[in-house]
């Protein structure tokens, strides 16, 4: 659909607003508190000691999508609390802007809870004024072009933030409450038909997956004969299994277990060489070809734990968020102490390997351990016991399996095209609306006749 353009337009003197109607002005985003004490502030440094089970729920940077509220985690702290630190509560309607990536001047509206609610330091508070429709700057705030100068404005260390004076002084697109109100209106409207095909598009790749985990699973633990006898195989995970496969460990099973370590970060003379180098973030449970980084001869000559992998290695994450995860190599490399390498005997191919861990991920994160960050270990690796067919039917198996699996990676390649194609729409329809390069008014006017 095609929108018409407002009748004249003028430089705004803002770069990443460009032109705007004439009629609209800029102003400083803190010109859009009402003139009271605490309408643009910070929220309130909590630290551990003050946080409770009940209470005043403390709203955290990773609430504040872009342009909605995310609830994820719950944290309080109590009345008393709030009272001697003399924290700002924050009422729904607010508009909530995160300083911290990423995004970062991301916002969000204040939700209705059936708490009292306070914010965290890196989030801005403001409470809109009567001229000021606090959903269209939600929109402006959540527009790609206002992102990607907040981005190229931010500084950090570890993180990139903007303090609260810069982000008080960023200018936005300020046209009458009557045209806030309508583009509003207009971007509820249609956002929320795209939102809705987006979801759409999301549960048909959530069911992919789901397809995608019980082929693998099917074909690794019960073969590809219905009418094969069965046996009980004594492991939860993998149930019944054909009669004449066996359940080994994967210690019996391959020629080598073992990891490897990360050089001296501080030490130049370790990094930049020819050697690959691979970390858990690079086991997308596909081949490995290259690595992000690589290490020198010198890191070997310095640490002994590192080693050279051959192509066919399987690779386990064992630590933290990429726990379970599994790659393999298609090149010589060496790895860091998190990546489990197992190099199989000719009793198993490592494809079928691959498939099979990827069918027992859960029941490998049932023997993790560290809570927040869940850890398995080599000799837990070690003694994992798997479903073991003979080499003929492993290789009828993984062709199986990789045919399939060509076919739904297909099929969820083609579906994130069209939700890139549906979010990109919506971000280009945002900024458009919000400043003015599309007069949405005329559709406001007719939805409300």
């Amino acid at each position: 659909m095609s929108f018409p353009k407002y009748p004249a337009y003028k430089d705004s003197g803002v770069e990443w607003i460009g032109d705007i109607p004439v009629g609209w002005v800029t102003t400083p985003i803190r010109s859009l508190a009402v003139s009271a004490p605490k309408s643009f502030t910070d929220g309130d440094w909590i630290e551990s000691p003050f946080i409770t089970d009940t209470g005043i729920r403390l709203l955290q940077t990773g609430n504040i999508g872009v342009g909605n509220y995310k609830e994820q985690g719950f944290r309080y702290i109590s009345e008393e609390t709030f009272d001697n630190l003399h924290c700002t509560e924050v009422k729904p309607g607010d508009l909530l802007i995160c300083r911290l990536a990423e995004p970062v001047g991301r916002a969000c509206i204040a939700p209705t809870l059936k708490e009292k609610m306070i914010t965290s330091v890196d989030v801005a508070i403001l409470k809109t004024s009567l001229y000021v429709s606090a959903n269209y700057f939600n929109y402006v705030l959540s527009a790609a072009s206002y992102l990607s100068f907040m981005e190229s404005e931010c500084r950090g260390g570890t993180r990139n933030r903007v303090s609260r004076s810069f982000l008080g002084s960023v200018r936005v697109p300020f046209p009458p409450l009557p045209e806030q109100q309508a583009i509003a209106s207009f971007l509820d409207r249609e956002c929320g038909k795209i939102d809705a095909l987006i979801a759409e598009q999301e549960r048909l790749i959530a069911l992919l997956a789901e397809k995608r985990q019980g082929v693998i699973s099917h074909a690794v633990t019960k073969g590809l004969n219905p009418n094969a006898p069965m046996k009980d195989s004594g492991i939860p995970w993998i149930g019944m299994v054909p009669e004449g496969w066996e359940v080994v460990r994967l210690s019996l099973l391959s020629d080598h277990i073992s990891s490897g370590t990360t050089p001296d970060t501080d030490n130049e003379s370790f990094y930049d060489g020819d050697i690959c180098w691979v970390t858990t973030g690079e086991l997308r449970e596909a081949a490995i070809k290259n690595t992000t980084k690589k290490v020198t001869n010198l890191a070997f000559e310095k640490f002994s734990a590192l080693q050279i992998y051959p192509p066919g290695t399987l690779l386990l994450a064992m630590y933290g968020a990429t726990v379970g995860r599994v790659a393999w190599l298609e090149t010589h490399a060496a790895t860091n102490q998190a990546c489990c390498a197992l190099v199989f005997s000719k009793k198993i191919k490592m494809k079928f390997a691959f498939y099979t861990l990827l069918a027992a991920k859960k029941s490998l994160l049932l023997l993790s351990s560290g809570g927040g960050q869940p850890n398995i270990n080599q000799e837990k690796v070690r003694s994992f016991r798997i479903p073991v067919p003979s080499l003929p039917e492993q290789n009828a198996i993984i062709d199986f399996l990789d045919s399939n699996m060509r076919e739904l990676d297909s099929l969820v390649n083609n579906i994130e095209k069209a939700l890139l194609v549906l979010k990109e729409r919506r971000a280009a329809l945002i900024s458009a609306a919000v400043t003015g390069k599309i007069d949405v008014r005329a559709q406001s006017k007719a939805r409300a006749a």
